[in-house]
C-alpha cells in the first residue's frame, strides 16, 4: 500500500476543472462500460416476466392459483421386521386453468431400491486405510431391499388405473382430462421396509438399540406423495437425486398409525384419540401442559418410559392425527419415549411445544429442548409470520437434523454418564431452531427445495442465527456473522459454485447452500439496508407467500418493492457468481490549501525538503561541499553559503497581494479555513462491489465512522477514488473495521499499512531413538480414532443427503 503526503495544493480556475472532470470521467466510462453493466445491469433478462400469477412488486398476482391434495392413510408398523405397510386415498383438486390427463406422484422411498439412480449416480472411492465398518456400509447399502413396493393402483371404486413408475416418479393416467375445479381420488396399497439409520444414513429410519432390543423409529417420506403442478414448471417431477429435497403441495391429512401398544407416537397434526391411548395420569399431566407458559410438564415420565422399554406389549394401538393445510406429513414411534410439553402464547393465539426423547437424551433434552421449540416459535413468528399450525414437536435422534410440519428429528445426545460438552449442548440448541425453524421455511413458506435448497436452508439458517442470538447473546453461531464465511469465499473457485444453482449441482453444499445466503441476508441487514427497512421487507415476503409457493424472482422483487432499496447489484453479486469481498485500500494522500502566501508556503516547503529521502548522490556531494567549504577563504564561503532559494522574494510578494485583491469573499475563506483534504485510492480486488465503510482515527485520539453505499462503484467497479474533507488530522484508517462485508483479505484495510498475522504452533523436536515406539503407538490409536470419526461422519453425510446434524 503506498501513502503519499502532499501538504499543499493550489486552487486554479473552475472552469479548466470542470474540463479536466469531464474529459476523465469519460475515458473512464469507455473503459470500464462492460465491467460496470455486469455489475450493476438490472435483472431483467435474469428474472421472468411478470404476469398474472406473479407480480412485479413480488407478489401473488390476481390470477395466482395452488392445486390441492388431501389425504386419509392408514399405516402399520411392524416392528419385528422392520417393515411399514399403508393404504392411502388421495383426493387431488385441480385448481389451475389447465386440463390435466395425468398426475405424477413421488416415490421417494425409491432412491433406496437396488440400482437406482440415486444408488447409481452416488460416487464412492477406496483410501489406503479403510475401517472394516466403511466396507460392512458399502455392502450393506448395495444389498439394502430399498423402495415402495407397490400391491395397487386404483381409482375411488376400486377400479385399476393405468400407471408407470419412473425411478422416484410415478405417472398415473387418468380416465378422462382433470379440468379446472375438479377434483380425483386414487388410491394406493403399499409397503416398504425401513432403513436402519445408523448403518444405511437416511433423513429417517430407525435406530437400534442392541442392549434392551428396542428402536425409535423416525419415519418420513413413507407414503406416495403428490408433485406440485404451477405455471413456472408445470409439473415439479424433477427426480430426487438425494440433495434437492421435496416439492409439495398443501392438503388435509388423516393418518391412522398403527403400533406396538406400549409406543408412544408424534406426528404432524393434532391426536384426536388421546383418550384410547394414555393412562388417566398422562392425560391430566397433557391437560396442564396446555397452560404451563413458563416451564414444561412431564406427561409420560422416564420411569414409565423405562418400565415399558422391558415389558415389550405383544397387542397394537392406532393413532389418530389429523392434519390441516400442510405439505407433508412426518411421525415417530417408540417405547422409549419420554413427552413433554409447554404452552407458547402466538399472537393472542396458544400452540403447544413438545419434546420426545429416550432415557438417552437426558439431562440435556429435559432441561433444553422444549424451551428451545418454544423460544423459536416465538423468536420466527416475529421475524417472518404468526405460527399457526397447533403444535411443534422436537424428537431426539442420533446424528441428523431433518423437519416435516409440526415435527423434526434432532440430534444431540449426552455422553452415558449424562455428562456433555458444550459443543454438544450449542449443537443441540442449534439443530432444534434450525429444524423447528423450517416450519416456517419451506413448510409454511412452501419453497421448491427441489430447485432452490437455499431458499429454504439459507432464508432458514439466517433465521435462525437472529433466534440464536436472542436466545444467548454471544451465542457461538457457526452461520451468518460475515467474518464466519470468509475461508469459504475465499478458496479455490473451481470449487464454488453460485447460489442460484439446481440443488444437485451444489458444490460445497453446507457452505453454498446455508452459510453464503444467511450470510448475505446478514449483510443486507445490518449494513446495506439496516434493520427496519430489511426486518419490514422481509417479513413483507414471508405473509406474502405463506402457504404460497414462492420463487427466487418473488423474494428478490418483495425485498426491493417493500423497501424502495435497488438490490440488483446484489443479488447479482452474491447469487449469480461466485465472486468474493476483497477491497483494497491502496493509497491515501494528504492535501492541504495553499494559501499562496510566500512567506507562509516558502517556510513549509524548505521544511518538507529537509525531510524528503534524499539519493545518495546528492547526499555524497553535499559532504563534499561541505569539506570544501572549510578549505576557502570568506569571500568564497560567501558564494558557497548565502543563497537560500526559499527566501521570499518582493516579486513574490508582489504577486501575492494582486492574487489576493482578485478572491471574493468565499474563495479567501477557502484559502485560510485550514481544512485537511485527504484523497484515498481503493481497488476492488475479489470481483464483488459492496459499500466503502471506513474508520478515520485523528491525531487527537477521536474516531469517526463513514459509510459510503455501493453505488460509488457505479461509472468505475474496479477502481475508485475518493476525498474526504475533514477539520482534523488523520491518523490511521481502516476499512472494514468492524468486518461487516466479509473481505477475505484485512491486510489491505489499513493506512498506514499493518500486517494481521496468521499463527503458527512451535513444537519441541524430541528423542526419536527414546519415543520412537511411545510416538508409533499413539499414531496408531489416533488413526484409529480417525477412521472411526470418519465412519460416523460418512454415516451423517453419505446416502443421507442432507447436511451434517449442525445444519439440517
Amino acid at each position: 500500500m503506498k501513502s503519499i503526503t502532499s501538504p499543499n495544493f493550489s486552487l486554479m480556475s473552475t472552469r479548466y476543472k470542470l474540463i479536466i472532470l469531464f474529459s476523465v470521467a469519460a475515458l473512464s466510462l469507455v473503459a470500464q462500460e462492460n465491467t460496470n453493466q455486469s455489475k450493476f445491469k438490472q435483472l431483467y433478462e435474469e428474472l421472468p416476466t411478470p404476469n398474472v400469477y406473479r407480480t412485479a412488486s413480488g407478489a401473488p398476482g390476481h390470477q395466482y392459483y395452488q392445486q390441492k391434495a388431501d389425504y386419509v392413510i392408514d399405516v402399520e408398523l411392524d416392528e419385528k421386521n422392520h417393515t411399514i405397510k399403508g393404504n392411502e386415498t388421495v383426493t387431488y383438486t385441480n385448481n389451475s386453468p389447465d386440463a390435466l390427463d395425468y398426475l405424477w406422484v413421488q416415490l421417494d422411498q425409491n432412491i433406496r431400491a437396488k440400482n437406482s439412480i440415486g444408488q447409481l449416480t452416488s460416487t464412492s472411492s477406496i483410501d489406503s486405510e479403510m475401517s472394516f465398518g466403511s466396507i460392512k456400509r458399502m455392502h450393506d447399502k448395495m444389498n439394502f431391499d430399498g423402495g415402495f413396493k407397490l400391491d395397487h393402483v386404483t381409482d375411488a371404486s376400486g377400479n385399476k388405473l393405468s400407471y408407470t413408475v419412473n425411478e422416484t416418479m410415478m405417472r398415473i393416467d387418468l380416465p378422462r382430462p382433470l379440468r379446472k375445479g375438479q377434483s380425483f381420488s386414487f388410491k394406493i396399497k403399499y409397503w416398504y421396509n425401513i432403513n436402519d439409520r445408523m448403518k444405511l444414513g437416511g433423513r429417517s429410519g430407525y435406530e437400534y438399540f442392541e442392549e434392551e432390543d428396542n428402536s425409535i423409529y423416525s419415519i418420513a417420506q413413507f407414503f406416495p406423495r403428490m408433485a406440485v403442478y404451477n405455471e413456472v414448471d408445470g409439473w415439479q417431477n424433477k427426480q430426487f437425486l438425494g440433495n434437492g429435497e421435496f416439492t409439495l403441495p398443501f392438503g388435509d391429512y388423516k393418518v391412522n398409525i398403527t403400533v406396538p401398544a406400549d409406543h408412544i407416537v408424534a406426528a404432524t397434526g393434532e391426536l384426536k384419540n388421546a383418550s384410547s391411548l394414555l393412562s388417566n395420569a398422562q392425560r391430566k399431566r397433557w391437560e396442564s401442559s396446555r397452560t404451563s407458559f413458563n416451564e414444561p410438564v412431564i406427561i409420560v415420565t422416564q420411569e414409565e418410559a423405562e418400565a415399558s422399554e422391558k415389558e415389550k406389549s405383544p397387542s397394537k394401538k392406532t393413532w389418530t392425527f389429523e392434519a390441516k393445510n400442510v405439505r407433508d406429513f412426518g411421525w415417530a414411534s417408540s417405547r422409549k419415549f419420554i413427552w413433554d410439553a409447554m404452552a407458547v402464547k402466538i399472537s393472542g393465539k396458544t400452540v403447544m411445544a413438545y419434546s420426545f426423547y429416550p432415557k438417552e437424551g437426558n439431562p440435556l433434552w429435559e432441561q433444553y429442548s422444549t424451551r428451545v421449540v418454544a423460544h423459536t416459535l416465538k423468536t420466527y413468528s416475529k421475524f417472518t409470520t404468526d405460527y399457526t399450525y397447533p403444535q411443534a414437536t422436537s424428537i431426539h435422534t442420533k446424528r441428523i437434523g431433518m423437519e416435516y410440519p409440526m415435527i423434526c428429528f434432532n440430534y444431540g445426545r449426552p455422553e452415558e454418564d449424562g455428562t456433555y460438552s458444550k459443543r454438544t449442548k450449542y449443537g443441540m440448541i442449534g439443530v432444534i431452531i434450525h429444524e423447528v425453524g423450517h416450519n416456517f421455511f419451506p413448510m409454511i413458506i412452501n419453497s421448491d427445495e427441489r430447485q432452490w435448497t437455499w431458499m429454504d436452508e439459507g432464508l432458514n439458517t439466517f433465521v435462525q442465527y437472529l433466534t440464536q442470538e436472542e436466545f444467548e447473546r454471544g451465542y457461538p453461531s457457526r452461520r451468518g456473522p460475515p467474518q464466519n464465511i470468509v475461508s469459504y469465499m475465499k478458496g479455490d473457485k473451481s470449487g464454488i459454485s453460485p447460489i442460484m444453482i439446481n440443488s444437485e449441482s451444489i458444490l460445497q453444499f453446507g457452505n453454498n447452500a446455508y452459510g453464503k445466503p444467511a450470510t448475505a441476508l446478514n449483510i443486507l441487514r445490518e449494513t446495506i439496508m439496516g434493520r427496519e427497512l430489511f426486518d419490514h421487507a422481509f417479513k413483507t415476503y414471508s405473509e406474502r407467500w405463506a402457504f404460497k409457493h414462492p420463487t427466487p424472482a418473488d423474494f428478490f422483487r418483495t425485498m426491493e418493492d417493500a423497501s424502495a432499496v435497488d438490490l440488483d447489484w446484489f443479488w447479482r453479486g452474491w447469487f449469480y457468481t461466485n465472486d468474493h469481498v476483497d477491497i483494497s485500500l491502496d493509497q491515501v494522500s494528504w492535501f492541504k490549501v495553499s494559501t499562496g502566501n510566500p512567506e507562509v508556503e516558502n517556510p513549509i516547503a524548505k521544511a518538507n525538503e529537509e525531510k524528503d529521502d534524499t539519493y545518495i548522490g546528492g547526499t555524497r556531494n553535499k559532504i563534499l561541499i561541505e569539506k570544501t567549504v572549510d578549505e576557502l577563504d570568506e569571500k568564497s564561503i560567501d558564494f558557497y553559503t548565502t543563497y537560500d532559494p526559499f527566501l521570499t522574494s518582493i516579486l513574490e510578494k508582489e504577486d501575492y497581494t494582486e492574487y489576493i485583491e482578485d478572491l471574493e469573499e468565499q474563495e479567501l475563506a477557502l484559502l485560510s479555513d485550514g481544512k485537511n483534504y485527504y484523497e484515498l485510492q481503493f481497488s476492488n480486488i475479489g470481483g464483488l462491489v459492496m459499500p466503502i465503510i471506513l474508520e478515520f482515527e485523528y491525531t487527537d485520539g477521536s474516531k469517526e465512522v463513514v459509510r459510503i453505499p455501493a453505488e460509488i462503484w457505479v461509472q468505475n467497479s474496479e477502481s475508485i477514488t475518493k476525498v474526504f474533507i475533514l477539520d482534523k488530522e488523520v491518523a490511521r484508517v481502516t476499512l472494514d473495521p468492524l468486518l461487516e462485508t466479509a473481505d477475505v483479505d484485512r491486510n489491505n484495510n489499513y493506512w498506514p499499512p499493518r500486517m494481521e498475522p496468521t499463527r503458527f504452533e512451535l513444537y519441541k523436536a524430541k528423542d526419536k531413538s527414546k519415543d520412537n515406539l511411545m510416538q508409533k503407538e499413539v499414531k496408531a490409536q489416533e488413526r484409529e480414532e480417525e477412521i472411526k470419526k470418519e465412519a460416523e461422519e460418512k454415516d451423517a453425510e453419505e446416502e443421507n443427503t442432507e447436511e451434517p446434524a449442525e445444519d439440517k
